[in-house]
């Protein structure tokens, strides 16, 4: 059975942003328009990001103010209830912008 600890959840979240933005390397914003496979791969990265960050303790998410949770979860459940109406600018800067300086923040407090 799987653990459920806090460092279980930040390693997952680190995991899959890690993926997403592999998924990414050589390709362009454009690449989301033509190529479903790339979009449903960000996509699921992004929706394992945030059903882990919903399971982080409110002690760790309030020791760390720094890290959007609400954003994350946030962006999650809008992936998963309005899987239809998704933005792929906002996937594509999520991806290529925010995911590094998440990682960067998760591996601080996980040391």
């Amino acid at each position: 059975m799987a653990a459920n600890t806090d460092a279980d959840r930040l390693y997952h979240m680190v995991e899959s942003a890690k993926e997403a933005i592999g998924y990414i390397q050589n390709k362009t914003r454009d690449d989301l328009d033509s190529n479903r496979q790339l979009v449903h791969c960000l996509v699921r990265c992004l929706e394992i990001t945030g059903e882990a960050a919903s399971k982080i303790s409110a002690q760790l998410k309030n020791d760390n103010p720094q890290i959007p949770w609400e954003y994350i979860v946030g962006m999650r459940n809008r992936l998963v209830h309005a899987y239809f109406d998704i933005n792929l600018d906002i996937i594509w800067r999520t991806v290529k912008e925010e995911l590094p300086g998440l990682i960067e923040n998760i591996e601080k407090i996980s040391n």
